[in-house]
């Protein structure tokens, strides 16, 4: 797989379970380049949040927010943009979305403080593949591989952040995304779709596309 020299950040993203960090890793498996993934065990209160959400959603917040910071200054700090491309599976702008559907407005105004004075020093992705799937989809996803702490996830929270990923990404202007529908594919046990799938992405669309595959 080759992806276009002027993409030298790739980011995968989508909601809890949609496939995005074996996607991103595949990618830059077959690219040959960088994988860089989001390390969010490493979140001392997440456990704590999907156990009471309301309680623990600030500090959840705050801990991803300064995370993520410091994981993409330091990773494209520490990289030769020139020569490597990196590939993760999530962007900056992902923070921003929980920070809508988990804070209330006293939190989310201290924490949109917060992220406005770090997000200045952020590197911009050159493209985006947003990976939707509907909720049913995902939560047969999120039980197949059974993380302890996403027993038990709750529809209307997982509704929410599709509806605020949707608004988010269909409004994305900085570079191009391409938004694929996975509901119908499966690019991890059928090679097919798999195939399909880095195709589009190598062609890389320039702005908003939108792609519906159905399984081979």
């Amino acid at each position: 797989m080759k992806l276009p020299d002027d993409i030298k950040y790739l980011a995968i993203e989508g909601v809890i379970g949609v496939g995005k960090s074996t996607l991103a890793k595949i990618v830059a498996e077959r690219s040959e380049q960088e994988y860089m993934p989001e390390v969010f065990e490493e979140n001392p209160f997440l456990t704590q949040f999907y156990e009471d959400r309301e309680a623990y959603a600030f500090q959840t917040q705050m801990f991803f927010l300064l995370s993520r910071h410091k994981q993409l200054h330091q990773s494209f700090h520490q990289n030769d943009l020139f020569y490597n491309q990196i590939i993760s599976d999530y962007t900056f702008d992902k923070d921003k979305i929980f920070a809508s559907v988990n804070l209330r407005d006293d939190e989310k105004s201290m924490y949109d403080t917060v992220a406005g004075v770090l997000h200045k020093d952020m590197p911009e992705p050159d493209f985006i593949v947003y990976l939707q799937a509907n909720t049913d989809v995902l939560l047969k996803r999120i039980a197949k591989r059974d993380r302890p702490m996403e027993r038990g996830m709750d529809r209307d929270y997982l509704e929410s952040l599709i509806e605020m990923y949707n608004h988010h990404f269909f409004h994305y202007t900085q570079c191009p995304v391409l938004i694929v529908n996975t509901d119908n594919i499966d690019f991890v046990a059928n090679p097919p779709d798999l195939e399909d799938l880095l195709l589009r992405i190598e062609e890389s669309p320039v702005g908003t596309s939108f792609y519906t595959p159905a399984s081979f």
